[in-house]
């Protein structure tokens, strides 16, 4: 005999698979790039946006510049990084005075302020200082150590005498050459661009003691040895050191030079010349003539 009581169906079991939708943001979360920019990139976007909404006022970003500049001040005016003055050693006074002038600071002064590479080109870009290193020294003291040039020879130049030094370089401007009566005289156009054979030159005609005037540069090529009575030596384009003792030692056998000479020849090494004087020439005429009658 059949019941009537009706049963209710049984229900569906449900599918534990996630959705579609679910799955792919399952998937997205395991990515490592995708974490990284919640964790990371979506604080430092919205502090990026508060920031530039804060920022965005001229007079907050005033505010914040005035206390960035007033703590740098605080920090850069401390007594521990003031200047309070400048030392200079390897200079003499004079050299001092000028390097003081061309660096005029206004001491004490912070150590953050100076700029010290500024500093050390303008000093070396003075003529008598061949290098300079300058720091600051601890106690509040700008150190500047200089290298000075050393003068080594007189320039005759159209604009009056200077001090050169062997490189050539322009030391200082003189009054007069009895200021520096023991280094050498040299003149002529070029001359300080060939100082080291100008020296040579001086060096070998040291036998001819007080003689000596000077060297000159002729026509940018070559040297004339300049002496007393209006006396020239006219070297060689080559070897005019060589030239030069020959004539010396000519004048130690012969004493050419002490005869009425205006100039020894050496420029054709074959052929050695000697011009009298003018007086000597004429004296020589007048003997020539004499004889002849």
């Amino acid at each position: 005999m059949r019941t009537l009581i009706r049963r209710s169906p049984k229900p569906a079991k449900a599918d534990p698979a996630p959705s579609r939708w679910a799955w792919r943001m399952q998937r997205l979360m395991l990515t490592p790039g995708f974490r990284l920019a919640l964790r990371a990139g979506v604080p430092f976007g919205l502090a990026m946006l508060i920031g530039t909404i804060y920022l965005s006022d001229e007079s907050r970003r005033g505010a914040i510049i005035q206390v960035i500049e007033d703590t740098r001040t605080s920090i850069q005016d401390r007594p521990e990084f003031m200047v309070e003055l400048m030392a200079i050693d390897g200079a003499e006074d004079a050299l001092a005075l000028q390097i003081r002038e061309a660096v005029p600071l206004d001491l004490p002064k912070s150590s953050f302020k100076l700029d010290l590479p500024q500093i050390r080109a303008t000093i070396t870009a003075l003529h008598g200082v061949r290098q300079a290193s300058v720091r600051v020294r601890p106690g509040g003291v700008l150190q500047v150590d200089v290298t000075p040039r050393v003068p080594a020879a007189i320039w005759r130049r159209t604009e009056g005498l200077a001090l050169i030094d062997e490189s050539g370089a322009h030391v200082r401007d003189v009054g007069s050459r009895l200021d520096h009566p023991e280094l050498p005289l040299i003149a002529g156009r070029g001359a300080s661009r060939h100082v080291p054979e100008a020296l040579q030159l001086m060096r070998a005609a040291a036998p001819l003691g007080s003689r000596l005037r000077g060297v000159v540069r002729i026509g940018e090529r070559r040297w004339d040895v300049v002496l007393d009575r209006e006396q020239r030596i006219m070297l060689p384009e080559a070897d005019p050191v060589q030239a030069l003792e020959r004539v010396i030692a000519l004048e130690g056998a012969q004493e050419v030079l002490s005869r009425d000479v205006a100039a020894v020849d050496m420029r054709l090494a074959s052929r050695p010349t000697v011009r009298m004087n003018e007086e000597a020439t004429r004296e020589w005429w007048h003997i020539r003539q004499l004889s002849g009658q």
